[in-house]
This record gives C-alpha cells, structure tokens and sequence, in this order.
C-alpha cells in the first residue's frame, strides 16, 4: 500500500471525495476549493495550518492543539452532514422512548439540511454554555436547503425536528413556549377586567397587549429555524393527510391508526387502599408519575399495564381519562373557539402539501395564518374583514412546504402538534436509530445505567 503515500494519488483520493461532496451539496462555487486541495497534498505553498511549524518538530501544546482543531472541525462536519447525538429530556414518548435515552440521530435518510446558521460556537444549540448569550452569528443567513436522502417523512416514523414555535423564546423561561405564555396572559387579562366588570376587549388586543407587557418585562430572543430547541415526536400525518382524533383515537384519512405497543394515555385507578410501591416498580412506572387526587391514582399506563392491574386484588377499576367531544381548550391548536377542539377529539383537519391551493377566509385563517406569515415569511393583515397577503387582497394560498402533524405516543403528557399546529418540512433534522445510552435518573452509580436499553431500536 505504499502507493497510497505518493502525494498525488493523496490529492486524487481527496479531490474525488470533496468533488462528490460538492455534487450532493449542489453548490459548484465550492470547486474553487480544489486548487486549496492540491495545494495542502502537492504544491504545499501556503502553510494551512499556521499554528504549526512545518518540517520540524513542534511541541506537544501545539500537537494537542492541532488535534483539537481537528477534533472540532471534524465532528461539527459529522453533525451537520451524517449524524448527531440526542437525548431525552421529557417523556413526552414515554414508554417508547424514556427520560435519558441518549440516541444516535441519522441526518443522511431524511437529507441534511445545510445550517441558515453556519457561524456558531462548537456543539451549541442556540446559547452559550451556563449563559443565555447567542451561540451563533446571525450573518451570513443561507436560506434554507436540504440535501438529497434515502427517504422522505412517512407516517409514524419517529422524528426530531426544530420546534416550530422555538423562533421566538423567553430567556427566564426557555422550556415553555412564548406564544402559550402570551395566550395566558391574555386570558388571565380578561378574566381581571370580566371581574371587574370591564369592557371586554377582542382576543386579539388582549394578545397585543400581553406581548407588549412582555416585551418591556423580560429578555426575548428571536432565533433562525436551526437554532430552535430540538424536540423528538411520532409522525402521525404526514402533507396531504387529513386527520381525526376521537375519544383519543387517531384517524388518518379515516383510517385508524395503529395502536403502538408502548403508547401511553393517562388513567385513574381506584383502589381498596395504597398500593404497595413494588406494584408500580414491577411494571417499569416511574416515581415521579405515579399521582394521586380525590379519585384515586391518576397515572400514565400502557393498555398492557392497565390490563395487568385490572387483574390486581387491590385495585377496584382502571379507566382511561378521556375529554368529552365539543370541550373546548384555548390551549389546543389553532385555539379559536370556532373550533372547540381538545386533546381526546380534534379535528378533522387537512395537512397541508406543497404546491396545493386552498380557499381562504376568516373562517379557517386561524389554522393557516402562521404558515403564511411565519413559517413562509410573507406579509400577512387582515384589515375590515378582508385578508391581504404581502399588501395585496387575497381569497387563496399555495403553499410554498410540505408540512407533518407531530404526537408524542405519551398522549396525555406530550407538548405536541396539538398544541402548536403543523412542523414545516424546512424544521426536519433527522430520525433516531438506536440508543447508546440510557441512564435512569433515579438510580445511582452503575444502577444508573439501563443496561436492556443499551443499542435497542429507537425507530420502532
């Protein structure tokens, strides 16, 4: 294998695979890095790596330096191109996925996305370690591209993606979403002034107003789609689909949908007394699940746990908590009361595909006005009841993305498309392979570790 040491046959291995790279990138402005390319291999005339001497021996700094270079470069090309680390932060896919799975996240079957961001701190999300700093620059700003994958989105892979109503966050309180706190605020503004017997305003100014009360009360900040927290979900619908919920059920063009081993809904379980906590134990429930009101226990199961403890002696019913049809949720998407929707019975509701037109009105803008506005940065008022998008009248729209419909298979405990409406196809990151790591933040040292877990599938 000497011949592989000829500085040549270096620079045509090298130019091969960067000129295959430029190919899948489909940027042919990048072909001016092959003269860079021969130079490093053949011609050596420029020194590349200047905190290196060349034809002498350097220190052992400078090596450990030159590796480290090296190491950050080359996992952050890893990251962007092939695949990423994630782990778990809620259990919001519980039992399917668990709190502390640390999974192997594929880029290559989607298409990785080239970052709008690419200037940024090394392995940062969106801020600077132990601070709420930026981590990145916002210039230059690429618009968005995805490579070539093996696959599109398909109904029920599970999937991360950028979380749409990441773009824009309260830094004191950047694990809750900022549209749902302006929603509360603005409820709890009318609920005062309904109290005090004052003139109620529309919806809409009381959100303008609480926007404006944060605004001036707490730090914001606005950040590109690949900037946004990462989350993790099951791709129930995908563009194109329309879909129906009832009494938690799962219809996908009025089909149901699959009932997946580990999926989970909240139950109330009565009881002759308190159960002993090696019941729970036994059937992998998690302290911090385990619940109680006036009912009795209140707990997430698996239908295979709740038939195990139907079979109990102790335990008097198990029944499923489900919200009655027509209850309405402010909290569920596209929270306008023209649709009473809730967690348990939602819809009908269509997906929207690229390149489909749909009639517009005042009536349904709610459930497209982000999309419009937001998602695909257009200029969109409503002024006496009619609607203009980018300063003319409008009566339809064509969307410019494919969109998907997201749930957590823990479906009474997931912060999910229900709550937040569509992800654009320009959100998706990747899909989980396997986990390498699982650790139970309950247990302690080794016990910590969930051995069973170790490589097991995280696509199922």
């Amino acid at each position: 294998m000497s011949f592989l040491k000829n500085k040549f046959v270096k620079f045509g291995i090298a130019a091969l695979l960067y000129f295959l790279w430029v190919i899948w990138v489909g940027n042919y402005w990048l072909l001016i890095g092959l003269p860079i390319i021969f130079d490093i291999y053949v011609s050596k005339k420029i020194n590349w790596t200047p905190w290196k001497k060349r034809n002498q021996k350097n220190s052992t700094v400078v090596e450990w330096i030159d590796a480290l270079i090296f190491a950050v470069v080359a996992v952050t090309l890893i990251n962007i191109f092939f695949f990423q680390n994630y782990k778990i932060p809620t259990g919001s896919m519980e039992k399917t996925l668990l709190i502390g799975d640390h999974l192997y996240v594929t880029k290559l079957k989607y298409g990785p996305k080239l970052p709008n961001t690419p200037i940024a701190f090394p392995f940062t999300q969106n801020t600077l370690p132990g601070s709420n700093a930026k981590s990145y620059l916002d210039w230059p700003h690429w618009k968005y591209k995805r490579l070539k994958g093996f696959t599109t989105v398909k109904n029920n892979d599970i999937v991360v993606f950028n979380f749409p109503e990441g773009d824009t966050v309260v830094l004191e309180y950047p694990t809750q979403d900022y549209y749902a706190i302006l929603r509360s605020v603005a409820a709890n503004n009318m609920d005062m002034d309904a109290a005090n017997r004052v003139q109620l305003k529309t919806m809409e100014q009381y959100i303008n107003i609480a926007r404006q009360n944060i605004l001036s009360s707490k730090e914001i900040a606005v950040r590109p789609v690949d900037r946004r927290d990462n989350y993790i979900k099951r791709c129930i619908g995908i563009s194109g689909d329309s879909l129906k919920i009832i009494a938690g059920q799962v219809y996908i063009n009025g089909k149901p949908q699959q009932q997946f081993k580990d999926m989970q809904f909240k139950y109330t379980i009565k009881t002759k007394g308190m159960l002993n906590p090696e019941v729970f134990e036994d059937l992998d429930i998690s302290p911090d699940d385990v619940a109680t009101d006036s009912s009795g226990y209140v707990i997430p199961l698996t239908a295979e746990n709740a038939d195990k403890l139907r079979h109990n002696n102790y335990v008097v019913s198990v029944t499923k908590n489900l919200l009655g049809a027509g209850l309405y949720d402010d909290n569920i998407f596209p929270h306008n009361v023209r649709y009473p929707w809730n967690v348990d019975n939602f819809g009908p509701l269509w997906i929207p595909k690229k390149g489909t037109t749909v009639k517009l009105t005042m009536d349904n803008l709610c459930i497209y006005e982000r999309i419009i506005g937001v998602y695909e940065g257009n200029l969109l008022e409503v002024k006496n009841g009619t609607i203009y998008i980018n300063g003319k009248q409008a009566t339809t729209y064509t969307f410019q993305m494919d969109y998907y419909w997201m749930m957590g298979d823990n479906r009474h405990d997931s912060a999910d498309s229900r709550y937040w409406g569509f992800v654009p196809e320009d959100h998706i990151v990747g899909a989980p392979r396997f986990v390498w790591l699982s650790l139970d933040k309950n247990k302690k040292f080794l016990n910590k570790i969930r051995w069973s877990r170790m490589f097991i599938s995280a696509s199922k």
